[in-house]
């Protein structure tokens, strides 16, 4: 564990733009060890951009991005690959290969990539599957099972690189209502066990459990930041109010 001196990622006024598009106008969001943070607000805001841009699928135009107070630069790709080694993402769609049962989508990467020798990953990816409830898919194929098994099988995939960060972005989004809880359940294990977690979710009642902290984002800008009761109950601006307000009417 690191000392509190440094915040685990740091993001300081960061930009960037989908072309001639600014998609983010200045973030500022920090993320500690073990901590789960949430973004939330209206589409558009840029929740998703945030993500992209850690990846370094939509490179920063401004600011400056921290992991363990080293600042990255997205335009040399031996950072990129750093960032890489150590954030994993998860995304809506599941993306996996459907000509490769369950236990070689989870390991291909760890094994092509990162060179791991075959059993580790194997050992690896079984841990990974049982801890999503998975242990008896290893065998089958992604059009064999439902979306949100296939959700999880993407989730197992994400760990099994073992990253320090893992970034999740709407991942229950794309699932029908009874399987959503089957995904959520896994994410809530990971909490559990201190995972440091960057959610960009719909779910609001989940992230008012698992999350440690919420941020509320409109327009490419960070409106408000709290403890999850503050931003559900009693929010300070405007702007959060107003999105509380409609999102917890239904």
């Amino acid at each position: 564990m690191h000392g509190n001196l440094t915040h685990h990622l740091e993001i300081k006024g960061a930009c960037a733009a989908y072309g001639k598009v600014p998609v983010l106008k200045g973030v500022d969001l920090t993320l500690g060890k073990g901590e789960v943070v949430a973004l939330i607000g209206p589409s558009g805001s840029g929740k998703s951009t945030v993500l992209r841009m850690l990846m370094g699928l939509t490179p920063p135009s401004a600011g400056e991005i921290r992991l363990d107070g080293e600042s990255v630069d997205y335009r040399k790709s031996s950072n990129v690959r750093r960032v890489r080694d150590r954030i994993a993402v998860v995304f809506q769609q599941y993306n996996l290969f459907q000509n490769m049962n369950v236990l070689r989508n989870v390991t291909i990467a760890p094994l092509k990539i990162k060179k791991r020798p075959n059993a580790e990953v194997v050992a690896d990816a079984e841990r990974v599957l049982a801890k999503v409830g998975l242990a008896d898919k290893l065998k089958a194929y992604p059009d064999e099972l439902s979306g949100g098994q296939q959700q999880r099988v993407a989730i197992a995939r994400a760990l099994c690189l073992n990253p320090e960060i893992l970034l999740l972005d709407e991942v229950t989004s794309a699932l029908d209502p009874e399987l959503v809880n089957e995904v959520l359940d896994s994410i809530r294990t990971l909490a559990a066990e201190g995972m440091t977690m960057l959610i960009v979710s719909h779910e609001m009642a989940f992230v008012r459990e698992v999350a440690t902290r919420v941020i509320f984002m409109d327009d490419g800008l960070v409106v408000e930041a709290g403890a999850p009761k503050d931003i559900f109950d009693n929010p300070k601006t405007k702007r959060a109010k107003e999105f509380v307000g409609k999102i917890l009417r239904h």
